[in-house]
């Protein structure tokens, strides 16, 4: 009797991202059932098993095809094939996750004498992403030496570790409390899902099936279905003030000859402005609901 394919797919153990990821496959439908060690998680309705691993060893899952899917910082993924040689340049950023947002900055003390990257020349930078670093200031013609660090990069220039430091920022507070600067953004970053080159169809195809899912998901927490009344006279104008929409569906309103109800799926945010916006051109009765699943 052969043996179940089963598709696996890496993401963190812990932290953040490692919940918002649980509760997207939990969204795609997947049921899952953990194990006792915390370490794989099997889903009891798809041939799906989850691998909890720190996010740092997702590309090795992937590029040694322990796993075929993975989720993971973009600022991972790109360090790690940075400094890999090659190992991990069959790894494929597939979609945007849309969720854990950031970027890689360089941040300098409130004395120091800033006046573009050249001011870098000669400097010595902290940072833990010691392969983008390099990339960033070699792109820019810059002499600098990176001191690599795993943690508590900001401390680095009060501790007379390097001059600057090369870190993630999300709202910049951490480096505010320890008097950097943000100054140059070396990349935008968010959580990505990941592939590697799956040679087995039918692993492909269950592959292609979970992100199909995911897409719906991420879709549908982005948009948003609204259904209001329109005077048929104003309906051109409703049309361009709805936002990110395609065209709506109209329909005959019964007994009202001069009224429509006009129904669309926003995928941009529907806001009170907006609201309001549609109610001058007339609209009433306007509802906004979530959607649920959105599948093309």
């Amino acid at each position: 009797m052969s043996k179940e394919k089963r598709l696996k797919i890496a993401i963190q153990k812990s932290g953040r991202l490692a919940d918002i990821s649980l509760q997207l496959l939990e969204k795609c439908g997947i049921f899952l059932a953990k194990s006792r060690d915390q370490l794989l998680c099997r889903a009891q309705n798809f041939p799906l098993d989850i691998f909890l691993v720190r996010d740092d060893d997702i590309p090795a899952f992937l590029a040694t095809d322990v796993c075929q899917l993975g989720i993971l910082g973009q600022n991972v993924l790109l360090e790690k094939q940075a400094q890999s040689n090659g190992i991990f340049s069959s790894l494929e950023q597939r979609l945007p996750i849309g969720h854990g947002k950031c970027r890689l900055s360089i941040a300098v003390p409130h004395d120091f004498k800033y006046n573009s990257i050249a001011s870098l020349n000669g400097k010595v930078i902290a940072t833990s992403y010691k392969g983008l670093l390099g990339q960033y200031l070699a792109s820019k013609n810059i002499s600098a030496d990176i001191v690599t660090m795993e943690g508590a990069v900001e401390v680095a220039p009060r501790t007379h570790l390097a001059d600057v430091i090369c870190d993630l920022v999300s709202t910049g507070s951490t480096l505010s409390s320890n008097g950097l600067v943000e100054k140059d953004v070396v990349m935008q970053s968010q959580a990505v899902l990941v592939t590697n080159q799956i040679s087995d169809p039918e692993i492909a195809a269950m592959a292609d099936k979970i992100i199909s899912r995911i897409k719906a998901v991420l879709r549908a927490e982005n948009s948003r279905y609204i259904m209001l009344n329109s005077p048929t006279k104003s309906l051109e104008a409703i049309k361009a003030v709805l936002p990110g929409s395609q065209s709506p569906t109209v329909m005959p309103l019964q007994g009202c000859d001069d009224m429509v109800a006009v129904h669309a799926v926003c995928e941009e945010g529907v806001f009170w402005d907006t609201m309001e916006d549609l109610k001058l051109c007339g609209a009433n009765s306007i509802l906004v609901v979530p959607i649920e699943k959105m599948l093309d």
